[in-house]
């Protein structure tokens, strides 16, 4: 599959089309062509990339699983491939249903994006607060681990889904509401992140005070940091990637959001002993992630 070429113009939907067709009274699936469905399920290089999603996935979720019970290298080696699975899985879903264009994009403009934010934090504090990576995490270019701007496309991609099937159907409100809630969605998930990798020593900050409650190694500046960020690069996304042809190209992603979701909170409670962190996360993360599920379940059955 190339870049949207293989696709007939008229077969690609845009996904507020979808939101606004299922959420009038009366109207069905006018809006989804059903050509545009059977082509993408039908092509066997999106089945190729789909199946390669899956496997990566699957081996994200057993290294997550695993976090709680490993220590040491055995431990650093977990998270890595984390990272790197979960990362596949999100490249190759929308390059399954999106196009090699598309995939490409959301690796160059994620990965691309979330280096230079990082570079610019390490070496001036801002907009994260002061801070600086351990070398724990493999090679580093600026000094940032290449694994750190893979982390930011991982959870970009499924973060970028939701915003854009939560938000309004058209106009400019849309794109900042995009914007907004895929910040919003990856500053959660940091709720989560960052104590972890703190505890785990791959990074660390100078003046981590003011904090968040329960949260005393990681600034406030942090999770300002990571909602502007987050913001610029899902409208970023937004603006680079064409949207899902249907509900059935976000199953994949919408399951790794949610375990990200429930399986940080139940880790935070019952094993790394920081309730505080799994409150703060579970509630914020719940925030968007509840409404999307609930929409896309919707627009599924609808479908």
């Amino acid at each position: 599959m190339t870049a949207r070429t293989s696709r007939r113009p008229d077969a690609h939907l845009d996904s507020a089309a979808v939101t606004s067709a299922a959420d009038r009274p009366g109207l069905r699936t006018a809006a989804i062509p059903v050509e545009a469905v059977t082509e993408v399920r039908s092509d066997p290089q999106r089945g190729g990339f789909e199946a390669v999603a899956v496997v990566a996935a699957a081996a994200a979720v057993l290294a997550q699983v695993a976090y709680p019970l490993l220590a040491g290298s055995a431990l650093r080696t977990a998270t890595i491939t984390a990272v790197l699975a979960f990362a596949v899985a999100s490249v190759a879903s929308a390059t399954a249903w999106l196009g090699m264009r598309a995939g490409g994009l959301l690796l160059l403009g994620a990965a691309g994006l979330g280096l230079v934010a990082e570079a610019v934090g390490v070496a001036t504090g801002r907009p994260f607060g002061t801070y600086r990576y351990a070398g724990t995490l493999g090679p580093q270019l600026l000094g940032v681990p290449l694994l750190v701007p893979l982390a930011w496309t991982m959870m970009a991609y499924p973060a970028l889904l939701a915003a854009r099937r939560l938000a309004p159907p058209a106009g400019v409100r849309r794109r900042v509401v995009v914007a907004f809630l895929g910040g919003v969605t990856l500053a959660a998930w940091d709720l989560f992140l960052d104590p972890q990798m703190v505890a785990a020593g791959h990074w660390s900050w100078s003046y981590p005070a003011p904090s968040l409650p329960g949260v005393p190694d990681v600034p406030l500046t942090n999770t300002a940091g990571w909602l502007l960020v987050g913001a610029l690069l899902t409208g970023l996304l937004d603006a680079l990637l064409p949207a899902s042809p249907a509900p059935a190209a976000e199953l994949l992603p919408a399951v790794l959001l949610t375990w990200t979701w429930l399986g940080s909170l139940l880790a935070n409670v019952a094993f790394f002993g920081r309730p505080e962190v799994g409150a703060l996360g579970g509630i914020a993360m719940g925030l968007v992630v509840v409404p999307y599920l609930r929409r896309l379940r919707m627009q599924w059955g609808a479908s």
